[in-house]
């Protein structure tokens, strides 16, 4: 295969399958690592590609949409597909789940992207964008007042809607974390969405980077007692590992290799 195709070929594979390892593609297209790493490096020097550890993702504006959106997707992006892999370990096909319009709950829903028959709920465009690919998915973007700069969907209408719903499990992020508050957000209309869905999952899993803890901002939505399973990534503190263990929160430690520690 020439180079342009097998690159081509390449974004085609990344788009579909984002949590695909160099090695994996490397077996796909039967060629070597090494000539999967150039195409990779290429590919991100004409800014279709972002490097991340052990493979890449697609980077599409478009699909993003808006800079703000972008920004936060860029931060600590290998953090947040870390956390993403080992999170979609626990939806199955066929569940009902809802995911926030956090950056971290849009990598979860590239990390879906082989679940059929998903029942997803969002207030996130992007995520129910990514979801919807597969025709397979019944997915429902909440109605409400539109937040351009956070390509989100809250408010009353919004909070009416989710307390008339159910699902197996919620996937929330958060602006920062703490054991005191638990997990806050900045936006208060964000905050207050999310505190309705406690009420209405059976498992709340909390998606967390290790830059969020120790970080409190304005309001807070949801109490340690809430909070299910905890994901973060393997950058986080040994002091940080012992406190979140003190307080009997079931965590995982979710390592850029993907390989997951359970304490």
């Amino acid at each position: 295969m020439v180079t342009h195709k097998r690159r081509q070929f390449l974004l085609d594979m990344i788009q579909k399958q984002p949590c695909l390892r160099v090695s994996e593609m490397a077996e796909e297209l039967d060629v070597s690592e090494g000539t999967i790493r150039n195409d990779l490096n290429a590919l991100q020097g004409e800014g279709l590609v972002k490097r991340v550890h052990g493979g890449a993702v697609v980077i599409e504006r478009s699909a993003i949409g808006n800079n703000s959106f972008f920004t936060r997707y860029d931060q600590n992006l290998d953090r947040k597909n870390a956390i993403a892999r080992e999170a979609a370990k626990l939806v199955s096909d066929g569940d009902s789940i809802l995911l926030d319009a956090s950056s971290t709950a849009y990598c979860l829903a590239c990390a879906l992207a082989d679940r059929k028959d998903l029942r997803v709920v969002t207030n996130g465009f992007n995520t129910a964008n990514e979801l919807a690919k597969n025709n397979s998915n019944n997915v429902a973007l909440i109605g409400g007042m539109v937040n351009y700069s956070s390509s989100s969907v809250t408010g009353l209408l919004s909070e009416r809607i989710i307390e008339d719903l159910h699902v197996q499990k919620a996937f929330l992020s958060c602006s920062g974390f703490s054991l005191e508050r638990g997990m806050t957000e900045v936006h208060l209309n964000e905050a207050q969405l999310k505190r309705k869905v406690i009420h209405i999952t059976d498992q709340l899993i909390a998606l967390i980077d290790s830059s969020k803890f120790g970080k409190e901002d304005m309001t807070p939505f949801a109490k340690l007692e809430n909070i299910d399973k905890l994901f973060t990534d393997g950058e986080i503190s040994h002091e940080w590992k012992e406190r979140l263990s003190m307080a009997g929160i079931d965590t995982v430690i979710c390592h850029h290799e993907a390989n997951a520690t359970y304490d």
